[in-house]
């Protein structure tokens, strides 16, 4: 049995190893993504500014009320409300927004690592010459987290994900439509064990891959972790796991390599956009941020930013790991039970 599994996992890596192309790219593609955007973000050529605000508006005698008027006219920027300072300045030190106004206390606060704080704070001062009365700035307080440590984590949770779903779906849907799994089905060889081989390919080939991605980028960036390396682990080895998993669902009977891919781009690409890989979903509609939790690569980008920018420990990232260990166990479950050696 085990001989069998061996057998299998050794020869899936083989066969991906063999692929330059295809592991080159596993490992250039993020590479590429973060020095693309290390260079955008030192400019500030951004359109789309998101501004949070505290309190309610204040007297027309208040510090900086007509400057806030004048301020809230400009196009192109996103006014968020906030109910209080402890909860709107953990958004600013993490670029969910980009510039921070308590209009009840007539203060402000900008992000020094955020280009697009340091815009928006120009536009408004701009308003005070303008309007008049300019509001006082206040220092942030806390770990300010450049937006390329924010970023990094959603680089690699999206090349794990592109990895895993079209490393394991497309790859099973092409054995069965060129008759490999119709062979191995008369063999001794188990369904669970064709599986359980797949997965522990798939995951070895994550780990390394995502291991030289993040220690190459740590040594020319000089990324931090500030919490546990063991837990990021954990995170990175359950996220991986669970996407997967769900490829083997989308993989499970189809024998058409057009549909296995139509598919995979239909879950892929609203994961991408929903699960803050390159932005945050701060002052989307309600309803769009509560969709975006049912993915599991929400689940691992979201753990993984709490780990590596804020210190966190399993306690504080709980949560998110029972998610994606119910979430790979639904997946697994439902996969190995839909699974058919031959397309119908």
């Amino acid at each position: 049995m085990f001989n069998r599994i061996w057998t299998l996992f050794k020869a899936r890596n083989l066969e991906f190893l063999r692929d330059r192309s295809a592991f080159a790219w596993n490992i250039l593609f993020p590479v590429f993504v973060i020095v693309g955007f290390s260079l955008i973000f030192n400019d500030d050529r951004q359109v789309l500014y998101k501004v949070g605000i505290i309190g309610s508006r204040p007297s027309a005698e208040a510090p900086g009320d007509a400057q806030m008027e004048s301020f809230k006219k400009m196009k192109y920027i996103d006014f968020i409300p906030f109910k209080s300072e402890d909860q709107a300045v953990p958004k600013l030190l993490h670029h969910r927004i980009d510039l921070l106004i308590d209009r009840d206390k007539g203060t402000y606060w900008t992000s020094r690592t955020s280009p697009k704080g340091y815009v928006a704070e120009r536009l408004l001062k701009s308003s005070a010459d303008t309007a008049g009365t300019d509001l006082r700035k206040e220092e942030v307080r806390g770990v300010e987290i450049p937006y390329i440590e924010w970023l990094f984590p959603g680089i690699l949770g999206m090349n794990m994900m592109f990895s895993a779903l079209f490393g394991v779906g497309y790859v099973v849907v092409t054995y069965r439509k060129n008759g490999v799994l119709k062979r191995m089905s008369v063999t001794p060889l188990r369904p669970w064990e064709f599986l359980t081989s797949q997965i522990m390919s798939r995951m070895y080939l994550l780990l390394l891959t995502t291991a030289i991605v993040f220690i190459g980028c740590k040594l020319l960036y000089g990324f931090h972790v500030r919490g546990s390396y063991l837990t990021l682990l954990l995170v990175v080895c359950l996220g991986g796991f669970s996407m997967i998993s769900l490829a083997l669902v989308v993989a499970s009977r189809s024998g058409s390599e057009e549909f296995a891919g139509g598919i995979l781009n239909l879950i892929t690409w609203p994961m991408m956009f929903l699960s803050e890989v390159w932005f945050s979903l701060e002052g989307t509609a309600p309803w769009v941020q509560k969709a975006s939790r049912i993915f599991p690569l929400t689940q691992m980008i979201d753990a993984a930013r709490k780990i590596m920018n804020d210190g966190a420990g399993i306690r504080e990232v709980q949560s998110n790991i029972l998610i994606l260990a119910a979430m790979s166990l639904v997946f697994l479950v439902a996969g190995s039970l839909l699974f058919k050696w031959q397309k119908e």
